[in-house]
């Protein structure tokens, strides 16, 4: 077993996906507040750790369906550089340390990442084989993420923040489908028996329904911000850019399959997430210094 080999397991990439738990130190207003900060970032180490974790007992699992995928063929697993009890040896391990480094940071945090350990796992051996559902717990997956980042700072949980976060996230999810559909042209049944359920105008439906309701979501929270001005509305051109960008490039260059590659590589999508960014800690971080 290379080390090579499980660097590409645990799947380093996506890592991106637990960013998410940053939300709520940054929507809160604690950004600068070190000692939260810190904690922030060990969260993301705890579930970074779990999400490896889970990554690693999936291949070891799905290793015969990868070996049907174009390319999923080429995982670790899959093509047998790591064996199955090594995969599922590992992966166990690395949920145990988040367990434990999120017990550390605190019984609701730790009841955070327990559940998203549960509801993968669930995922893993048979919730990803119901159409719909498959894709609802996909999104609760970024939740229950952006939720335990307000958890780990004790700061209220914001309806907001679980709804336009679990609606992004069903987008992205339908995208993925989609993508798989396409991609696997007609021998998705195959590969995941699921897919057989979807078809691509079906997802792509899906995707627009969403995108509309995020954008409107995420409007309708910008008026509770910072109220006396509405000034958080200023964000809102960066979230419909994105959404947009990132279905057309779904619809146009059957993009989507793996989210993260698109974020990381597409460069309107880098320089929008950057503007946003930095539009929201314009808005709640250096706008009250002048007001």
């Amino acid at each position: 077993m290379r080390f090579s080999d499980v660097i590409r397991l645990v799947r380093p990439r996506q890592w991106t996906k637990n960013l998410a738990v940053f939300a709520g130190v940054l929507f809160a207003g604690h950004l600068t507040a070190p000692g939260l900060l810190l904690r922030v970032v060990l969260a993301f180490v705890a579930l970074v750790l779990a999400s490896s974790g889970l990554y690693a007992v999936n291949d070891a699992t799905d290793a015969e369906l990868d070996r049907q995928h174009p390319i999923k063929k080429d995982r670790p697993v899959a093509c047998g550089r790591i064996t199955r009890p090594q995969a599922y040896s590992l992966g166990i391990a690395l949920d145990l340390a988040a367990l434990a480094l999120a017990w550390w940071l605190g019984w609701p945090f730790f009841a955070c990442v327990a559940a998203y350990l549960v509801l993968q796992s669930a995922y893993s051996f048979g919730l990803k084989n119901i159409a719909i559902v498959d894709i609802l717990v996909i999104a609760f997956g970024f939740v229950l993420r952006a939720v335990s980042g307000a958890l780990v700072i004790a700061v209220p949980v914001s309806p907001w923040l679980v709804l336009c976060t679990g609606l992004l996230a069903i987008f992205l999810a339908a995208g993925k489908r989609r993508h798989e559909v396409v991609l696997l042209n007609g021998g998705s049944a195959e590969h995941r028996p699921v897919l057989a359920e979807y078809s691509a105008g079906l997802l792509e439906s899906f995707m627009v329904t969403l995108s509309a309701a995020t954008i409107a979501s995420y409007a309708l929270y910008t008026f509770f911000v910072r109220a006396e001005d509405n000034a958080m509305m200023v964000t809102i051109p960066f979230v419909i850019y994105g959404l947009l960008r990132y279905q057309m490039l779904v619809l146009r260059k059957d993009a989507g399959g793996r989210p993260e590659e698109v974020f990381l590589n597409d460069v309107p999508i880098l320089i929008d997430l950057g503007l946003w960014v930095a539009s929201v800690v314009g808005v709640l971080y250096i706008l009250p210094l002048f007001t």
